[in-house]
């Protein structure tokens, strides 16, 4: 069982068998590659399907690495090229605020396990990046200045320091949603 792959106890929830070429949705769900896409084929061509599992907009589908290793086969570089496609068509839409949000925890866990795992590797720059706006928030945070004193205010002079966290955490996911698109769209 590969670390980056479906929990090893689940199966694909829309043909309800054993995941082939599994790829993840940006609400994190698991489903085989050929399964989305057949959803995908069978909607709207001007915007993306939905998840079976929560009904969010899938904006985002990740192969994993497995399914990568097998792209010599030429069923996996088909599924997989549709995939990039998909990607590409979706991946880069600006979306609303209430879907980044809910595409937050997906995005944050990647990123996370992709700069501690040294056998990954970001570009130089997005790490940059992200180290300089969580260093720029944080120093922020614990600084004593602010836009709304919390010493004048109180509990509300939190306000401004949520709001800043929640600028910064949009903003690196959107930087790594840009590496992913990058990754998975073919480019």
């Amino acid at each position: 069982m590969e670390r980056d792959g479906p929990p090893a106890n689940d199966c694909c929830s829309i043909c309800h068998g054993n995941f082939n070429i599994p790829c993840q949705a940006n609400c994190s769900h698991w489903f085989c590659g050929q399964c989305i896409l057949r959803l995908w084929d069978y909607g709207s061509a001007l915007q993306p399907c939905r998840c079976p599992l929560c009904r969010s907009p899938i904006s985002l589908l990740i192969p994993s690495e497995a399914s990568l290793r097998q792209r010599n086969d030429p069923e996996v570089a088909n599924i997989i090229s549709r995939l990039e496609s998909y990607n590409r068509l979706y991946g880069e839409r600006s979306s609303s605020l209430i879907q980044r949000l809910r595409d937050l925890p997906f995005l944050l866990r990647r990123l996370i396990r992709d700069m501690l795992d040294p056998q990954r590797s970001l570009p130089l720059v997005i790490k940059a990046r992200v180290y300089l706006a969580v260093l720029l928030s944080a120093i922020y945070l614990l600084s004593p200045v602010d836009i709304i004193p919390e010493g004048i205010l109180g509990i509300i002079g939190l306000l401004d320091d949520a709001i800043i966290l929640l600028i910064c955490l949009l903003h690196v996911a959107a930087i790594y949603r840009s590496v992913l698109v990058y990754r998975h769209g073919g480019s």
